[in-house]
């Protein structure tokens, strides 16, 4: 479990800065839009990617830390 969460951890991280570098590339999303009007929108698709990546690394990190629970 340890090796699985370093991996997830690894592939989080990276996944989340290609994800911050596409969004740099896209036009900024206009104000006020709801979370399914902006994920029509290429930036608001990169930005939900990025959460996404960070949960992932995030679940990496846990099982990492306690391969096996408390």
């Amino acid at each position: 479990m340890r090796n699985s969460g370093v991996i997830l951890l690894i592939l989080g991280i990276l996944a989340f800065f290609y994800a911050s570098s596409r969004l740099e590339e896209a036009e900024p999303l206009p104000e006020g839009l709801s979370v399914s009007e902006g994920l029509k929108e290429p930036a608001g698709r990169w930005q939900m990617m990025r959460y996404a990546c960070a949960g992932v690394a995030g679940f990496g990190l846990l099982m990492a830390m306690f391969p096996k629970g408390r």
